[in-house]
């Protein structure tokens, strides 16, 4: 498999301590167990490279990793392994740059429950060659910070964490975020977090203008970020206000609901947008007042694809790395939309 070759090529391969990752010396035990390769001077030869640029794969390729960072990459016949580097031939094997993650997190909800990763979560990041995180709403932001901490002290095995605090949601909100009442409140939390250690904040469907507002004015005045799985707010009324990031694409735009109400999430909103014309110059001009403000768009379409009937289904690995009720639901809600494939739309 080539997958759990990549992760341990991930651990033993990392940036060097500046940016945050420890050497292998240092590494604990239980983080050791991932790593394959333990040398100063690694050479990866006969390898397919996909840079991440855009350009085609080139095959028949070395790579010469010195202390964790990449010092040479080239045709074989031209780049020769140094004398005494650890050399390993991977005829067959694709070299691509480590994923990063824009929108990710570390617990995982089911209609049953919600439960926190910290074990799980940084090994099947890595197992997946993401090697960098963006956790999109902690629902236990001490928990992501103290797992931060650790990766970067070498005690356990994950991926780089650029860690945001709870969830910024109006009254009406759920119970496992922080619901917010005032600008008053929107600041205080995003003070108290951003001393923690959060570096980004994430306001969700319920929260109105003004405490979106002073969320993002503190978060700016201290050098960090906020971004937004919106309703109430609209995409173009966020831009204004001076949000970073907007997530998961038009289905959480209200800006084209004909039912939209200041400060109002509009029921059954989903369903109306499946219809809107995306070259309409509605559409259009939110994209470009995006564009203008430098307002970056997640797109997460992995989410939308759960929505999709008849899909391919996950890998059977995939199904057994998962919980025995998480499995069933997994399983279960993939049938339903199956059966409702002439009337399902996406969320």
């Amino acid at each position: 498999m080539r997958t759990p070759l990549f992760a341990t090529l991930a651990l033993a391969l990392a940036p060097a301590p500046a940016m945050g990752t420890q050497a292998p010396a240092q590494l604990s035990s239980e983080v050791r167990q991932y790593v394959a390769v333990d040398a100063p001077v690694v050479t990866l030869t006969n390898v397919r490279v996909v840079d991440g640029t855009g350009a085609p794969p080139v095959e028949g390729q070395t790579i010469i990793i010195e202390n964790g960072r990449i010092a040479a990459v080239g045709p074989a016949a031209q780049v020769r392994p140094p004398a005494g580097a650890h050399t390993l031939d991977l005829s067959g094997h694709t070299v691509i740059p480590g994923l990063v993650g824009m929108h990710n997190h570390t617990f995982y909800t089911t209609t049953a429950r919600s439960v926190q990763l910290s074990y799980s979560a940084p090994r099947l990041y890595l197992a997946s060659g993401v090697t960098t995180i963006r956790t999109t709403g902690a629902a236990s932001p001490y928990a992501e910070l103290n797992l931060k901490r650790a990766i970067e002290q070498g005690t356990v095995p994950g991926p780089r964490m650029f860690v945001t605090g709870p969830y910024l949601n109006g009254p009406s909100g759920s119970t496992h975020m922080m619901q917010v009442n005032a600008p008053e409140d929107a600041r205080r939390v995003v003070a108290y977090w951003a001393e923690e250690g959060a570096t980004w904040f994430k306001a969700y469907a319920q929260i109105s203008r003004a405490e979106l507002k002073a969320a993002i004015e503190e978060a700016h005045r201290r050098g960090l970020k906020v971004t937004g799985h919106l309703c109430s707010v609209s995409f173009r009324e966020a831009v204004a206000l001076g949000i970073d990031n907007l997530e998961h694409g038009l289905f959480t735009n209200s800006d084209w609901d004909p039912d939209k109400q200041p400060d109002v999430c509009p029921a059954g909103m989903g369903s109306r947008l499946a219809n809107v014309d995306v070259s309409s110059p509605e559409v259009q001009q939110t994209i470009r007042e995006m564009v203008e403000n430098g307002v970056a768009m997640t797109s997460t379409l992995a989410v939308y694809e759960l929505t999709v009937p008849d899909r391919p289904p996950l890998e059977q690995r995939v199904l057994d790395a998962m919980s025995p009720e998480t499995r069933e639901e997994y399983l279960r809600t993939r049938e339903q939309f199956s059966r409702n494939a002439a009337t399902s739309v996406m969320p």
